[in-house]
């Protein structure tokens, strides 16, 4: 963000609450882009043992994460998770447990995930928004250094399965 979308002034980089944050110069306008992580709901869809993976339209054909989406105004969180499921792969998930928060800074985004059970693998993706889509066993899954990576590696330690992480796009080839 380069300009004041109220008043239209060049922001400049101004120290509040401790950080540089992009602000409004002009007093009267008081305009301030704190730039806070945008909330992003991620599951562990399992079905049988398996995990279902996939691929977003316009991501490289090595690369496939959990189903995320981004949290509505007023959703909560479980609800949002379900909602994306059901999106995403056209399956009603049933919520097991929370798996836990975490960072993304890369798109600025703070990740919330949780493990979802569903009781088909009969799966029906949206074409616009989801290219493909694999179902890889428990022992065989991979978490990856990104985003959604350290939940799965945590929700696999839960279950007493200890992983590394794999650089993304090399992971569940």
């Amino acid at each position: 963000m380069q300009y004041c979308p109220y008043c239209r002034k060049q922001l400049e980089k101004l120290n509040l609450g401790d950080r540089n944050r992009m602000a409004c110069p002009d007093v009267q306008c008081g305009f301030v882009h704190w730039n806070n992580p945008i909330p992003v709901v991620a599951a562990i869809v399992e079905h049988d043992d398996h995990v279902i993976l996939v691929q977003n339209v316009g991501w490289p054909k090595t690369w496939f994460g959990l189903v995320t989406g981004f949290l509505e105004a007023g959703e909560m969180p479980e609800e949002g998770v379900l909602r994306e499921v059901e999106e995403e792969t056209g399956l009603k998930a049933k919520l097991e447990s929370y798996v836990g928060m975490y960072e993304f800074y890369r798109q600025n985004q703070l990740l919330i995930a949780y493990h979802v059970s569903v009781d088909s693998n009969a799966v029906k993706i949206p074409k616009h928004e989801i290219a493909d889509y694999k179902w890889v066993h428990i022992e065989a899954i991979e978490p990856w250094t990104a985003g959604t990576g350290q939940a799965l590696k945590d929700w696999l330690g839960s279950r007493g399965i200890k992983r590394d992480l794999v650089e993304f796009g090399e992971a569940n080839k």
